[in-house]
């Protein structure tokens, strides 16, 4: 959710503070499994204090089966799960970064136009072995396509990922990332800030793949969200 509160407002989601600009922007999110409901508490400006309670809509989530994958990238030697997990704790901790930059308010335009073969959220068989739910939104575009950043940041993170190949992390304020990854080629740097729209990246097939495409995430902190919404409404 992106939205705008009085100034000063102060606000919290389910016991956790949400960080709220001068101006009053403040975003929030729900990952794939969260519970039927969330309590928002405002405090006003004057100390008033009001909770709302926010319904959340169950979602039916699709299956996807791939196969064709070299084994190493289902299950990797110990040599390689060590790199993953040092990669994951590297991906976690410029996730939890919570700059007050507010790109974020500025909206939002889709990385890159082309098919969507993934979605978020969807169950994953790899080689026909259950593994974690698909936490992004895939494009299926050729190896060269451009990629934008989806909305105005900074760079975070422009580096080398076992299963996510090259990739790109860009935080656009109060806990609100995104990633781009396969990439083929990464045309910025890191602590470079980049405007919405402006190109990125070429689109690739590095990491864990079967063909070229685009992998883009949307995360606020450590919760991956449903970028469909944000950057493609209907």
């Amino acid at each position: 959710m992106l939205g705008r509160a009085a100034p000063g407002t102060r606000l919290a989601l389910d016991g956790r503070a949400v960080r709220v600009a001068a101006d009053g922007a403040f975003a929030f999110g729900f990952g794939r499994d969260h519970a039927a409901s969330a309590t928002l508490s405002v405090t006003h400006a004057d100390n008033r204090r009001e909770e709302k309670r926010l319904a959340i809509a169950r979602r039916q989530w699709r299956e996807q089966r791939i196969d064709g994958l070299p084994p190493a990238q289902v299950e990797p030697d110990a040599e390689t799960l060590r790199r993953i997990l040092r990669e994951r704790e590297r991906l976690a901790a410029v996730r939890a970064t919570d700059s007050a930059l507010t790109g974020f308010a500025q909206g939002f335009v889709a990385p890159a136009t082309g098919r969507i073969s993934g979605v978020f959220g969807s169950r994953r068989i790899l080689n026909g072995q259950p593994r974690q739910p698909h936490y992004g939104l895939d494009f299926a575009v050729p190896t060269g396509t451009p990629l934008l950043a989806a909305a105005a940041g900074r760079v975070t993170l422009a580096d080398s990922f076992h299963f996510f190949g090259d990739l790109l992390v860009i935080d656009h304020g109060h806990g609100v990332n995104t990633l781009y990854a396969h990439l083929s080629r990464i045309e910025v740097r890191e602590g470079q800030m980049v405007a919405r729209g402006e190109r990125v990246a070429l689109s690739g097939a590095t990491g864990r793949v079967t063909g070229p495409h685009l992998h883009f995430s949307l995360s606020w902190y450590q919760t991956w969200l449903d970028p469909q919404p944000v950057v493609l409404p209907a």
